[in-house]
């Protein structure tokens, strides 16, 4: 190993570390909720009763949405190499669209027999699955070629979309843009929500296991050979990893946009780019975001979680575009 390699690398660490700062961002996650809690859409204070416990489901399934969101995008910005990669650049989120449309058209799809929490999740591991099957070569996947498949499958769904939106009723377009707006379902059932908080567990467990390899994985192909790190493997399993907790936020959420392109950057400003501490700060600044959208979108009139974040992500992103393009002129 070169000794530019090892001035890369960051410094070893105990788990007894990892567990502070995990302690350390849930007790700052917790504090948010429970402001978020007071907020209502007549006013501030904190509820009783079955408001209380309304909102609190809300608030919950919204930190589970945005960690789960904020976990892809870490996981994505590292292996791809990109810092403007997103966990819905892959296709998971026109998939899923395409899928609740297809099942608001119950009498044209087999999917009228599923949820549409389960068609949603099925749209976007289908779309996983052909964006996969389309970018490795020998069995490797390219981050270039993940990409721009990504783009493509992004704009065929469109078609596709916009092929049914045109054929559907007036009553399938009503019930399938509910889910467009991104919009935190309330017709959830205890199954779905434990699904997904499952699926966000084994998430995070598993990639903190792997956060060493994903520091690796963000220098050259031959400094991580030279490592012992089997660079295409840590492809292949922290993408399906990282995808599978996207499609199952976005299964009972609907497309939120930015949220995974936002926190992990905020997150390196706190404790810069180890993916050991990134991970569990940007998880916990994912949970926090979008409870405070659910908190604004009530107080707002029930305005659309995504609607809020889309207005926050899009300067933000327009901001990272721009700073990047200054960094590279000034590298010239």
């Amino acid at each position: 190993m070169s000794k530019s390699t090892a001035r890369r690398l960051p410094r070893p660490w105990g788990i007894e570390t990892l567990l502070i700062l995990i302690a350390t961002c849930a007790i700052g996650w917790a504090v948010v909720a429970i402001a978020c809690l007071m907020v209502g859409s007549t006013g501030i204070g904190w509820p009783n009763g079955d408001v209380l416990e309304l909102r609190m489901e809300w608030t919950l399934v919204a930190s589970l949405v945005g960690a789960s969101l904020a976990l892809s995008g870490v996981t994505y910005q590292a292996v791809l190499r990109n810092p403007l990669a997103d966990p819905y650049l892959l296709g998971v989120s026109s998939g899923a669209s395409l899928a609740v449309f297809l099942w608001s058209m119950t009498s044209a799809t087999i999917l009228a027999h599923l949820s549409q929490q389960a068609a949603a999740f099925i749209g976007g591991v289908a779309t996983l699955a052909i964006v996969f099957s389309l970018s490795h070569r020998r069995g490797k996947l390219e981050p270039l070629t993940l990409l721009l498949v990504g783009v493509i499958v992004n704009a065929i769904n469109g078609a596709f979309f916009l092929l049914l939106f045109h054929l559907g009723g007036q009553q399938d377009i009503a019930r399938a843009f509910r889910f467009l707006a991104g919009g935190l379902q309330q017709d959830l059932t205890p199954a779905q929500v434990w699904l997904v908080c499952g699926s966000f567990v084994i998430s995070l467990v598993s990639l903190l296991g792997m956060s060493g390899q994903l520091n690796i994985s963000m220098l050259s192909e031959a400094e991580a050979q030279s490592l012992g790190v089997r660079i295409d493997r840590l492809r292949w399993a922290s993408m399906v990893i990282a995808s599978l907790a996207t499609a199952s936020a976005m299964a009972i959420s609907g497309p939120i946009g930015f949220v995974g392109l936002v926190c992990p950057h905020l997150g390196r400003l706190l404790v810069g780019n180890d993916q050991r501490r990134l991970l569990p700060v940007a998880v916990a600044l994912g949970a926090a975001l979008l409870a405070i959208a659910d908190a604004a979108s009530r107080r707002l009139g029930q305005v659309p979680v995504g609607v809020l974040t889309g207005f926050l992500g899009g300067p933000f992103f327009l901001f990272l575009l721009w700073q990047n393009r200054k960094r590279a002129e000034g590298q010239r």
